[in-house]
């Protein structure tokens, strides 16, 4: 079993002894982010391009990537980010395999590093189908965090098909799925989700 095999929420919240909820707007009220000019003029020239390309390689790379990036920009490079990397936390419960994306709040690059704060899934059409596997990955997060001695540390994710982003929280077994589905052309509101980890752990 692997990330892979969690197909469905139900199935990774009973597998993994999680409890789940919905609640809509759940990080309306994180500030948004001004995207940078680099961002805009990149994104003016993939988006469209990623679009009829129509694959989850290419939304992965015109679009999810560059936007990480600006993260990763926006902390001066105090992120570390990784895409397809293998993340083996705990076979026994299924938590093994490559993560589309990974954040952590280290700028070591040569390897993961805790504290890891965000995960990534990329997805070519349909969110929800993605939400399982991106929950196991937050549990595995959690558990590699906790085995590293930083506990209570909130573990954020998405799941995006580029132009299409939904994100979750994770609270020691709690489960916060937000309802709402932000656009791109929402996109300060995107990267504000996405900085609000990092913002939260570096103010420490």
């Amino acid at each position: 079993m692997s990330y892979g095999d969690f197909i469905t929420i139900d199935q990774a919240v009973s597998v993994l002894g999680l409890t789940v909820e919905d609640i809509p707007h759940f990080f309306s009220h994180i500030a948004p982010l001004e995207p940078s000019q680099r961002l805009k003029e990149t994104l003016d020239e993939t988006l469209d391009l990623a679009a009829n390309i129509s694959t989850e390689k290419a939304r992965s790379e015109l679009i999810i990537t560059p936007i990480l990036l600006e993260i990763r920009r926006k902390f001066q490079s105090k992120i570390g980010y990784f895409s397809g990397n293998t993340f083996n936390v705990d076979e026994s419960k299924g938590l093994t395999g490559a993560c589309d994306f990974l954040l952590s709040a280290s700028s070591n690059q040569s390897l993961v590093t805790a504290p890891v704060l965000t995960l990534v899934e990329a997805k070519d059409n349909a969110l929800r189908i993605g939400l399982g596997q991106c929950i196991a990955q937050m549990v595995a997060a959690q558990i590699f965090n906790n085995s590293k001695g930083l506990k209570q540390i909130s573990v954020y994710g998405a799941v995006s098909t580029g132009t299409n982003w939904k994100f979750i929280l994770l609270e020691n077994q709690k489960v916060k799925i937000d309802l709402t589905e932000y656009f791109i052309t929402q996109l300060n509101q995107i990267l504000g989700i996405l900085a609000e980890p990092f913002r939260i752990y570096f103010d420490q």
